[in-house]
Parts: structure tokens; C-alpha cells; sequence
């Protein structure tokens, strides 16, 4: 976007986050170990057969203990889901996890990752020029920062977690940061990804100004707008949600600004930073002028 200067200078063009959204530590067990004991992992077979019973730690004082899962029912969809995707915005599709370290859990990632690709998506990656490209978490991180950006990131949930906040926060703001949920079935939820912003609502119930950015709620609507138009075919729905879109936009590129995005601009005297209802103001009239 025209007037927001990215914190990393070589980053040109918008970097995808495709986080995992099951499993790892946000479906998990956790034990406050309280004293000397034995940790363990134990898979015991549904029907009958031999547990598998695995040592984590012979504790000789108080620690902690965490369990987490997944399955290759969630990480086959999760691959698909990120193929598509690359497919259609005709974008590279890199995929990182740790599995030097984790050999069985993020080994498994990478493994459902490229049989998928072989078997359903590299011809087609081939005929469109674009790429799938595997390497580990850190090295990834690295990668990211020295390119110009331009492709689509997939991410295990932990992972895609944190670097979606960074990455949004390194081009200028959560609130500049869009964020689609897609189901396996198809189903599709738009959402402002940076949560509630509870220290302005706070201050504006005191009857104070505040100067927060809409921008992530606002295309968190036009999103389904768009798609609930698709579905309906209904184009009109589908024109105003882009009428919307490129009103914000231009109201940004036009130097009407919050208070976040006022630190991160290109210097420039007509830039104004305002209140959020003169954010939302400036919006609306030229929405209104395209409609």
C-alpha cells in the first residue's frame, strides 16, 4: 500500500501466512509436575493391543509436563487448503516446521506436505511457473526477511500464530492485516485477526478520543460481502465490497490516517492523523462518491 513504508525496506510485494489452525499447544494437556516422578507419553490402541509407553523425563524435582497432537486427517486438509490457495493467487508456496528436531511430529508435517504435492499439485505448479519450496523454520525466518516477498508462507499453528503478528506488525500495523479461516468443507469466516483493542474501547468509555484503525474489521466485511455474492451471485454485493475496499485504501494512500499508521508513513505535510469517526468519516464519503 502507497504511503506505509514497511520496517523491512526490501519487502515489495504482500506475504501470505497460511497458519495450521488445530492442534499443537492450543489443544493440549499440561501437568504442573509438583515433585520427583516419572513423565510419560502413552498411546494405548483402541480395541486392545500393547500400549506404546514412552519416558519424557525421570523428574527429580517440580517442572512442568505438555502433551499436544494432530492428525493426518488435518494436515492433508491443511495441505490442500495451502495448494489451493497458491494456485489460485498464482503465488510460490513455501512450507517450514523443525523436523531436524522433531523427527516423528514435524517429520510427519513435511511428509503428508510433499506426498500431496507429488501426487495432486506438482504438474499443475509447473504449468502456472510457480514453486513449492520446504526448508526449515529458522531458516525460513531468514529467508523471509531478505526477500521482496510475493509468496504464501504455511505455517504449523504455533508457528503461523507468531509470525503472522510480526510480519503484520513489520509492514505497519495489525489493523492493516487481513485474515481468511477456511475449513476443508469449504466453509469460509473473515475475521479482524489483531482481536479486540481493549485499551482504546476503555478510554473511549471514559469519553475520550481515540484514534484506533478500523481497517481489519472493515475488510473483514467486505470479505464476506465478496464471497456471499460469489455464493449468491449476486454481483452488486460483490462491487460494493470492492468499492469499499479501494475507498479505505485510498483514504490511507491519501494521507487521512490513525495514529499507528501515522508512525510508520512516508514523511509527507498533507499527512492528518485523526479520531476514529473522522477515520470512518473519510471512508464513508468516498465510498459514497463511487456509489
Amino acid at each position: 500500500m502507497k504511503n506505509i513504508l514497511p520496517s523491512v525496506k526490501n519487502w515489495k510485494k504482500p506475504i501470505h501466512i497460511g497458519r495450521h489452525a488445530y492442534g499443537d499447544v492450543y489443544k493440549n494437556q499440561e501437568i504442573l509436575v509438583p515433585g520427583p516422578g516419572r513423565g510419560e507419553l502413552v498411546f494405548t490402541p483402541a480395541g486392545g493391543g500393547t500400549p506404546v509407553r514412552l519416558t519424557i523425563q525421570d523428574f527429580e524435582g517440580a517442572g512442568i509436563l505438555q502433551g499436544i497432537h494432530n492428525t493426518d486427517q488435518s494436515i492433508r486438509s491443511f495441505a490442500k487448503s495451502c495448494f489451493t490457495y497458491a494456485l489460485d493467487q498464482k503465488i510460490d508456496l513455501w512450507f517450514s516446521v523443525k523436523d531436524t528436531i522433531s523427527k516423528t511430529y514435524d517429520a510427519r508435517f513435511r511428509q503428508i506436505f510433499e506426498e500431496e504435492y507429488e501426487r495432486s499439485w506438482k504438474k499443475r505448479f509447473n504449468e502456472e511457473g510457480i514453486n513449492y519450496f520446504f526448508t526449515l523454520i529458522d531458516d525460513a525466518v531468514a529467508r523471509i526477511i531478505k526477500s521482496e516477498g510475493g509468496m504464501l508462507w504455511a505455517c504449523k499453528n504455533y508457528d503461523g500464530d507468531v509470525m503472522s503478528d510480526m510480519l503484520a506488525s513489520a509492514y505497519g500495523s495489525l489493523a492493516m492485516m487481513t485474515s481468511t479461516l477456511v475449513s476443508p468443507e469449504g466453509y469460509f469466516e473473515y475475521e479482524a485477526a489483531h482481536g479486540t483493542v481493549a485499551r482504546h474501547y476503555q478510554r473511549y468509555l471514559k469519553g475520550e478520543k481515540t484514534s484506533s484503525n478500523p481497517m481489519a474489521i472493515i475488510f473483514a466485511w467486505t470479505g464476506c460481502l465478496k464471497k456471499r455474492g460469489d455464493l449468491d451471485k449476486t454481483p452488486d454485493v460483490v462491487e460494493f465490497g470492492k468499492k469499499l475496499e479501494a475507498a479505505a485504501i485510498e483514504t490511507v494512500e491519501n494521507g487521512v490516517l490513525t495514529g499507528d499508521i501515522m508512525r510508520v508513513a512516508e514523511p509527507d505535510p498533507r499527512n492528518k492523523q485523526v479520531y476514529t469517526e473522522e477515520f470512518m468519516d473519510a471512508i464513508a464519503e468516498r465510498l459514497r462518491e463511487k456509489l
